[in-house]
């Protein structure tokens, strides 16, 4: 096993059993009270049958759970032969729409590593050699080298193309690719405006689109599931319906609100459209949206056809192919009902999917606009739609900024105008708005739970975010007795922020909570009468 810090690309056809290994000690100092001994759990290392079956030759974590070991010489061959073949194809005009940016991150990197400085995984891990940004890239381009250039196949090492590639090598740089959130803060930061994500996208694409390895939790347990039932939970029509009964049921029963949830309004203006997820992990989301919507008296609806109830989108992290399907299926739902928008909820992972990726997926007629929930709740509060008392929400607020609607959308502002007009307590995170960290749940992180993949997302992926939060809240943090309220407006957020609470016990130990921005505007209604959040009760 190499010391990190002379880990070098070329490593990573190395024979070693595993090339580097994670200590607590080594990672990024914490905040108080997490400073303190016996306060982050141990990492968890992989189990000896693990090692045997997948690749847990990288950093000891599996996050590509269909990704096994060859059992002869002929099927190792054939793992190089299409990895390669991939390979070629994302350099070809077969690529088309990702080719320029991609070649210009390729070919145009000054290896400054401004964007390591950028990196909360890099920095997370104490400035780990094999998480800096252009570390998997640097492996990708000595491959090209060796492969695809007249030098790198006649000079090899002495022009750059100085790795050795088989199983080990490839099947490490597939790990490698779910080590990084794609969050695009080194794009943001790079002098040259160039993107290490688009490089571990590619490599996503290649490993599922060619090889047909991709994580269980995206594609069998998400995208597949998501074109049979029309929902990446698994939540059928008949379960949709019958789950949007329970919730009016139990919103009367617990708040005396006769919620009705409009279904399949034709010619409403807005249809509104969930991540899935929502109306089984946090359904106060949606019922929230449903009461704030409902008393403003916005015409709008929900949808009960077949890919028209969830807003996920699992392909856009790793198959170009699945996403187009599931955009497009999306966009007809919503032409079918002739509404005139499209409101996405919560969920920062649907406004890049839907709003960013899915407009150009979808062309002429078969388009429907597609917008953020964020700037038509701001109006809906600074117009006086709704009665608010800020009051109401008199406790430590901080905001999350999912990178997805914040740094790839620049949609800053409305979600923070909302809260300083109803959170006298709020505070920002540092850094904040486009300069967030990621959760680190981004890219399917937050629900990939196979072997013990979420031990580095909670320890690592996951720590500046966490660390963030503690800044945030320095000054409350011990008291307990003090509710301290981080504002997630995303459920893949949420998913990563219900994580590292759980992970630390932070709830339990310093009533830390989480939740939605919508939820903390109906705590404030003047209507209601009593407080929405039941940790206020």
């Amino acid at each position: 096993m190499l010391d990190q810090k002379d880990l070098r690309p070329k490593d990573l056809g190395r024979s070693d059993e595993q090339l580097i290994k994670l200590e607590t000690y080594n990672l990024m100092p914490l905040l108080p009270p997490y400073d303190k001994p016996g306060m982050q759990p141990p990492i968890s290392e992989p189990k000896p049958a693990w090692r045997e079956k997948y690749c847990a030759s990288l950093d000891g974590f599996i996050g590509l759970d269909t990704l096994t070991r060859p059992q002869t010489k002929e099927e190792e061959d054939e793992f190089v032969r299409k990895f390669l073949s991939g390979l070629e194809k994302i350099f070809s005009d077969a690529n088309n729409g990702i080719l320029e940016p991609l070649l210009l991150s390729f070919e145009y990197c000054a290896k400054c590593n401004t964007c390591s400085e950028a990196c909360h995984i890099y920095k997370a891990a104490g400035n780990n050699e094999l998480y800096r940004p252009i570390f998997r890239s640097e492996v990708l381009r000595k491959i090209v080298k060796k492969y695809f250039t007249k030098s790198g196949k006649l000079l090899g090492g002495f022009v750059g193309a100085d790795i050795d590639v088989n199983w080990e090598t490839i099947a490490r740089l597939g790990e490698l690719a779910y080590r990084c959130n794609l969050c695009r803060r080194c794009a943001q930061t790079c002098p040259l405006g160039l993107d290490n994500s688009i490089l571990s996208k590619e490599i996503r694409k290649i490993f599922s689109q060619e090889m047909g390895i991709a994580p269980t939790p995206l594609h069998n347990k998400g995208s597949m599931l998501q074109l049979k039932t029309g929902s990446s939970t698994g939540l059928t029509k008949p379960a949709f319906l019958d789950t949007l009964e329970f919730l009016e049921e139990d919103t009367e029963e617990k708040f005396g609100i006769k919620l009705k949830f409009p279904v399949d309004k034709k010619g409403a203006d807005i249809l509104v459209l969930h991540n899935a997820g929502e109306f089984i992990a946090w359904p106060e989301n949606p019922v929230a949206f449903a009461i704030l919507m409902n008393e403003a008296g916005l015409n709008w609806t929900l949808s009960s056809e077949i890919m028209g109830y969830d807003s996920v989108n699992y392909g856009l992290w790793y198959d170009d192919f699945q996403a187009k399907q599931i955009a497009l299926a999306q966009m007809k739902a919503a032409k079918a009902l002739g509404v005139n928008r499209i409101i996405v909820g919560e969920c920062g992972h649907a406004h890049k999917a839907s709003i960013v990726a899915g407009d150009r997926m979808a062309y002429g007629d078969a388009k429907v606009n597609v917008e953020s929930c964020l700037p038509l709740l701001w109006d809906l509060v600074q117009s006086k739609r709704l009665k608010m008392d800020p009051s109401r929400n008199n406790f430590p607020v901080t905001l999350h900024d999912p990178c997805n609607v914040v740094r790839q959308m620049g949609i800053v502002e409305p979600q923070r105008n909302v809260l300083r007009e109803i959170c006298p307590q709020f505070r920002e995170m540092t850094p904040h708005g486009v300069d967030n960290y990621c959760c680190g749940g981004g890219s399917g992180f937050a629900i990939m739970n196979s072997q013990n993949f979420p031990s580095f997302r909670d320890n690592v992926a996951s720590r500046m975010k966490f660390n963030q939060i503690l800044g945030a809240f320095q000054g409350k943090m011990e008291d307990a007795t003090q509710v301290k309220y981080i504002c997630a407006p995303c459920s893949n957020c949420k998913g990563a922020m219900r994580a590292i609470l759980e992970h630390y016990e932070a709830t339990e130990k310093f009533n830390l909570q989480y939740g939605g921005l919508v939820e903390l505007m109906v705590n404030a209604l003047v209507s209601m009468k009593k407080p929405f959040f039941e940790f206020l009760e």
